[in-house]
C-alpha cells in the first residue's frame, strides 16, 4: 500500500504514486491512512502543492453500503484539488461484483500499465506476458531458523508477550510503521491488549430457533479499560488446534521450530534497534496466531504464487488459468464465493509446497473482530457486554460455514473454569447528550449499541431530565428472537425513558409472525405522524444493523414520511434527510 511507500511529508517532492484504498465502516478511512488523511486536509497546502506528482487511485469498496467506496473518490478529489495529475480515471473495486473486484481491477491495471509505458518510453504491459517469461519476485521476508524446542524452552502458544512479539515482528517486516516506536504497556490496544475474564455467556434465542444469539460478559478487574456507549469491543479469536494441525501437517511445519522474522529488504525495516525484535517465537505462535488459515479466504495473488511451486503439470495448468483474466470469473465462483479457505485450497492442489517465507507473505492475517458494547459502563461498572449472532451459512456448493469468533465464542463455558479472551476497546457512533431527543433503528444485534445507550439513559433519568426516546426493533418472531425483550417492554413503561408518556415510544416488528413479513421500514410508516413529530423536534437518527439492504430501505421509509406528513415532493424529502446526514443529525452503523 502507499503508506509502506513513502513518507507523507515528502509525497510534494514524488513523481508517481499510486494509491490503493479500503473505505471501512460508514465511510471511514482505514487505521492506517487516518494520519495520512488529516494530514492532506490540511489548510496550509496550497493548490500546487503537488504540482509535480502524476497519482492513480484504486478504491476498494462494497456497493452494499450506504457510503460506497467514498474514501477512494474523496482521497482521488484531494488529490486533484492540491494540484495533482491524474494518469488514468480512478478505479473503484466492488466485492459485491459477481467476480469480485479484480472485474474492476483488472481493466484498471491495463490501463495503468498503459499510462506508465507512455510516461517512461518504456513497456510496462506485463500483463501481455506469458506465463514462461514471469519470474517470480522474491519474498518480502526472511527467516531465520534458530533453534527447536528441544534445544531451548519456550513459552506456550497462549503466552500473549510472545504473541505480541510476533505480531511486532511482522510489523517491523512489513513497514508498518515510519519510524521507531515502542509499546506502552500501561494502555490497552491492538499491540497490548487485556486478558479479560468471561463471567457470563447466556444464549439469548430459544435453542431451537434458526437464529443463534448470546449475551456475553466479560469483567474488567484492574485494567482500568473505560468505554461509553456507541463503543466496540474488540476481540482476537482464537483458531481449532485441530485446523492449526493440520495446516502445519499440509505445509510441513515443525511447530516447534524457533524463528526469526525479518524484512528482506534491511531498508524497510524500521525496528532494528528494538532489542525485543531479536527474540524468535515459534512456528506454532506465527500461525496460530498471526496467520487466518481457517476463515479467510486467499487472493488472486496466493493461486499465482503457487502455480510457481506446483509440481503437478495439471495442478500448475489450473492454477495458470485461475488468474488469468479469462478464468477470473470461475476462479471467483470456485474461491471468494464458496468462501474458501486457505487451508482448503491448498489441500486442493497437493503438489504445491510453500515455503514459510511466502505462507507467511500470502496467507491474510488474523483479524480481530469488532461487536458494538451493549452496556453502560455506569450501570455495570467494571463490566462490558456485547451481544454476538453467530454466523451460520451455506455455500452455492451447500457446505456449512461457521463465523470463525462468534462461534468460539459462543462455545465458551465461563461456568467450567476461567476463561480469558484478549480484548480492546475501540470508538464507535457518537451519541449527543442527553438533552437531544433520538429516533433509535436496530433491528436483530442492531439492538446492541441502543441498549448501551438506553441503559445509560436509565441511570442519568435517576439524578436529571433526558429527551424523548424513539426505537424500531425487528426480529423474526417475537417467542424466539426478541432481544432483550423484558428491558425494552420496563422502559417502554409509564416510567421508562422509552415510555410514550414522555414523548418517545418502543415499536416492534416481527417479520416472520404473519403471512406478510414486517419489518423496521413498515413499523417507521405505520407511525408516520409520530416518527415526523420526532424529526420536527430536532431529534438525531441512529441506524444500526444488518448492511444488506436495511439502511437504504429505513432511509427510503423515512422519506415517505417526510413526504407525507411534510407534504414534501420526493426529491425535497431526499435532500431533506441529505440535510441531516450533513449536521450530524443521522448516523448509520451497518455491518
Amino acid at each position: 500500500m502507499w503508506c509502506l511507500l513513502v513518507t507523507v511529508g515528502k509525497l510534494e517532492s514524488e513523481k508517481l504514486a499510486i494509491f490503493i484504498v479500503s473505505t471501512t465502516g460508514q465511510g471511514d478511512p482505514p487505521d492506517m491512512m487516518k494520519i495520512f488523511w488529516k494530514f492532506l486536509l490540511r489548510r496550509s497546502l496550497s493548490t500546487a502543492w503537488l504540482k509535480s506528482l502524476k497519482f492513480a487511485v484504486f478504491g476498494l469498496g462494497d456497493s452494499g453500503y450506504l457510503q460506497y467506496n467514498v474514501v477512494g473518490k474523496k482521497l482521488d478529489r484531494r488529490l486533484h484539488d492540491l494540484g495533482g495529475m491524474p494518469i488514468i480515471e480512478r478505479g473503484l473495486g466492488d466485492d459485491q461484483h459477481p467476480s469480485g473486484y479484480e472485474a474492476s481491477l483488472d481493466p484498471w491495471l491495463v490501463s495503468l500499465w498503459t499510462a506508465m509505458a507512455s510516461i517512461s518510453g518504456r513497456p510496462y504491459a506485463l500483463h501481455t506476458l506469458s506465463y514462461d517469461n514471469l519470474a517470480l519476485d522474491r519474498p518480502k521476508y526472511n527467516i531465520i531458523i534458530c533453534k527447536t524446542s528441544s534445544e531451548v524452552s519456550t513459552r506456550k502458544v497462549g503466552d500473549l508477550e510472545e504473541v505480541n512479539r510476533a505480531v511486532r515482528m511482522l510489523d517491523s517486516a512489513d513497514a508498518m510503521h515510519g519510524v521507531k516506536e515502542t509499546v506502552d504497556f500501561s494502555v490497552i490496544c491492538p499491540r497490548n491488549p487485556y486478558l479479560a475474564r468471561m463471567v457470563c455467556n447466556k444464549r439469548l434465542t430459544r435453542n431451537f430457533s434458526e437464529r443463534e444469539v448470546h449475551h456475553i460478559e466479560f469483567d474488567l478487574g484492574s485494567s482500568g479499560l473505560t468505554y461509553e456507549p456507541g463503543d466496540a469491543l474488540a476481540v482476537m479469536p482464537s483458531q481449532s488446534e485441530v485446523m492449526v494441525d493440520a495446516f502445519m501437517n499440509r505445509c510441513c511445519l515443525d511447530p516447534d521450530s524457533i524463528v526469526l522474522v525479518q524484512a528482506a529488504s534491511k531498508q524497510n525495516d524500521f525496528w532494528q534497534g528494538d532489542s525485543n525484535m531479536n527474540k524468535p517465537v515459534t512456528v506454532r505462535t506465527l500461525v496460530q496466531s498471526v496467520m487466518d488459515i481457517a476463515s479467510a479466504s486467499p487472493r488472486r495473488y496466493f493461486l499465482e504464487v503457487m502455480s510457481h511451486f506446483a509440481t503437478a503439470e495439471h495442478e500448475k495448468e489450473r492454477l495458470r488459468y485461475f488468474v488469468s483474466p479469462e478464468g477470473r470469473d470461475d476462479l471467483y465462483q470456485y474461491n471468494q464465493r464458496e468462501r474458501r479457505t486457505v487451508l482448503e485450497v491448498l489441500e486442493d492442489f497437493p503438489s504445491v509446497q510453500l515455503p514459510l517465507e511466502w505462507l507467511l507473505q500470502l496467507v491474510p492475517r488474523l483479524q480481530p473482530r469488532l461487536f458494538s458494547i451493549s452496556s453502560s459502563l455506569i450501570m455495570h461498572p467494571n463490566q462490558v457486554h456485547i451481544t454476538v449472532a453467530v454466523q451460520k451459512w451455506r455455500t452455492p456448493l451447500k457446505r456449512t460455514r461457521h463465523g470463525l469468533c462468534s462461534t468460539w465464542l459462543s462455545c465458551l463455558e465461563p461456568q467450567k473454569g476461567e476463561i480469558y479472551v484478549p480484548i480492546w476497546c475501540k470508538k464507535g457512533l457518537k451519541f449527543p447528550d442527553a438533552s437531544m431527543p433520538l429516533l433509535l433503528v436496530g433491528p436483530g444485534t442492531g439492538c446492541a449499541p441502543f441498549r448501551a445507550l438506553i441503559e445509560e439513559r436509565v441511570a442519568m433519568s435517576v439524578v436529571s431530565g433526558v429527551a424523548p426516546i424513539m426505537f424500531f426493533f425487528g426480529c423474526r418472531q417475537e417467542q424466539d428472537d426478541f432481544l432483550y425483550k423484558d428491558f425494552w417492554l420496563a422502559q417502554a413503561e409509564d416510567s421508562g425513558v422509552l415510555s410514550t408518556t414522555k414523548g418517545g415510544g418502543f415499536f416492534a416488528a416481527f417479520s416472520r409472525d404473519q403471512p406478510r413479513k414486517v419489518y423496521v421500514q413498515h413499523k417507521i410508516e405505520e407511525y408516520s405522524a409520530k416518527v415526523w413529530a420526532m424529526l420536527q423536534s430536532g431529534c438525531a437518527v441512529y441506524v444500526a444493523g444488518s448492511a444488506v439492504k436495511m439502511p437504504a430501505d429505513v432511509f427510503a421509509a423515512l422519506e415517505k414520511v417526510v413526504m407525507k406528513e411534510g407534504c414534501q415532493s420526493e426529491d425535497a424529502a431526499r435532500k431533506w434527510l441529505k440535510h441531516l446526514e450533513r449536521v450530524g443529525r443521522y448516523h448509520v452503523e451497518a455491518w
